[in-house]
Formats: structure tokens, C-alpha cells, sequence
């Protein structure tokens, strides 16, 4: 059984999905400490002048170490400003009257939500109008204790997997703890994924946007779009010399 664990993540990017549909099962990791202007609560569209930060204001002075659970929404009309910048943005594109009515729905409803809940729920929806079928769960619905790698051994054994599918972005600080899962019997890999090209508007065409920016522009073509950029994953061995060859350019650079 594979499994992927991920921080939960306002209107995320593609390979975000890629990841949540390649695995059995996929937990969102609300319990950890919350990063102010993360991913946990900001995003990108594509604007005729670049790419465009969507950004949830939320409570955070006096709360240093809160978990993303429990952070709250500061402004509880942020999704006005949200939606216009959408409907201005992406009002030419083909899909346009198809998505905006229910994000327009599922944001106007956020008034009296948590950050988790919001993303979540935006989440939720995008799964199930892409036709991802991968169950979801969020780590405040497990009885799980512990910190980083532990806490991943911890919700891999309660969920039975067998291999654990890892964001790349986490070997720094995985592949130096891997003996914590290899332990407990769970494989390691890492997600390799490129980032595929699709039709979008104000060329040229740049990545890293929200999914949202794919919606728009490709519709029902979305989720073959995210699958078309999956490649095989990495095992550890492979990104362990692909990070010391970045050290070692480091390296270079400092002493050149």
C-alpha cells in the first residue's frame, strides 16, 4: 500500500495532485506548526503580467508555534478580493463558467472556518471534479504522536503502507532520518515530477500556478495533464547523489 503525506495547501499546484493520485491513500498534515506566508495559505494565478500571490490573512501575532489546524482566518472577507482577481484574470478562459461558480461557492462559504478547513475543503472538491478517487484523511483524525519523520513513521504503520511516496522537496531533511521508516518495514521513494505544458493565456506560458490556472484553461483535460507530467519515482539512492552534487557546486561557488 503506498501512501503520501503533505501539508495541507491553499488552491495547490499540479504536482500536488500528481502526488495525492499515484498513492492508496493521502494524509493531510494539519497537525505540524504552521508557516507564515507558506504555501499553508497563499497561492499564484497567471496574470497578463506574471504570476499573481492569492494570499489567506490569517491570525498570527501572539500564536508563534500554533498548528495549522488551529489557525484561524483573520479577514473574513479575503475571498472577495480572491474571486475578483479569478474573475478578472481568467474570465476569457474556456472553462471559466464551469469552475467559477463553485469556487465561488466554496470560498464565499469560509466566513467562521480555519485555514485547515478551508483548504481542505477547496481540496476535497478539486479531487472529485478531477475524478481522483485516492482517499483522503487528515492527520488531526488519527491517534498520532511525534515529529517530523517519527510522526510519518507513526501515521504510515497506523495506515498499514508499505512504501511511503515522499514530495521531493523533503529529502534534505528525510534522507538523513530514512532509518526511521526503512525500520518500521516502509519503503521510501521520492515523487519525480515535470512539469507538463498546457494551454494558457497571456503567453508565453509560465508554470508553478495554482490548479486552478490548468482548470480554467483545460477543463476535462486537467487530470491528463497532471498525469502527463509523472515520471518514475526517485529511489533514495538517486537523490542522495543528485544532493551531493548540488553541495558540492556549493561548495565550489564559496571558495571560487
Amino acid at each position: 500500500m503506498k501512501i503520501a503525506i503533505a501539508q495541507p495547501t491553499y488552491l495547490p499546484w499540479l504536482g500536488y495532485f500528481d502526488l495525492l493520485d499515484q498513492v492508496d491513500q493521502f494524509v493531510l498534515l494539519d497537525t505540524v506548526q504552521f508557516e507564515k506566508q507558506s504555501w499553508q495559505q497563499r497561492n499564484r494565478i497567471k496574470t497578463p503580467t506574471g504570476l499573481l500571490w492569492l494570499t489567506v490573512p490569517v491570525v498570527f501575532r501572539g500564536r508563534l508555534g500554533q498548528r495549522i489546524v488551529d489557525v484561524e482566518i483573520r479577514d473574513p472577507d479575503f475571498w472577495r478580493d480572491h474571486l475578483r482577481a479569478v474573475e478578472l484574470n481568467y474570465r476569457r478562459a474556456p472553462f471559466f463558467d464551469r469552475y467559477y461558480p463553485p469556487l465561488q461557492e466554496v470560498l464565499s462559504a469560509s466566513p467562521g472556518l480555519r485555514l485547515a478547513e478551508l483548504t481542505v475543503t477547496l481540496v476535497r472538491w478539486l479531487v472529485e471534479d478531477m475524478g481522483i478517487t485516492t482517499p483522503i484523511v487528515r492527520s488531526s483524525e488519527l491517534a498520532v504522536d511525534g515529529k517530523r519523520t517519527e510522526l510519518l513513521g507513526e501515521i504510515c504503520n497506523l495506515s498499514g503502507a508499505t512504501t511511503y511516496v515522499s514530495p521531493l522537496g523533503s529529502a534534505d531533511y528525510l534522507l538523513d532520518e530514512l532509518p526511521i521508516l526503512t525500520g518500521r518495514g516502509v519503503e521510501v521513494v521520492f515523487q519525480h515530477y515535470e512539469h507538463p505544458t498546457y494551454r494558457q493565456l497571456f503567453p508565453p506560458f509560465q508554470p508553478y500556478a495554482s490548479v486552478l490556472d490548468l482548470l480554467f484553461n483545460e477543463g476535462e483535460n486537467s487530470l491528463a495533464a497532471i498525469r502527463s507530467g509523472r515520471r518514475e519515482p526517485l529511489a533514495p539512492t538517486e537523490v542522495a547523489v543528485h544532493r551531493k552534487d548540488r553541495v558540492s557546486d556549493n561548495d565550489n561557488k564559496v571558495g571560487s
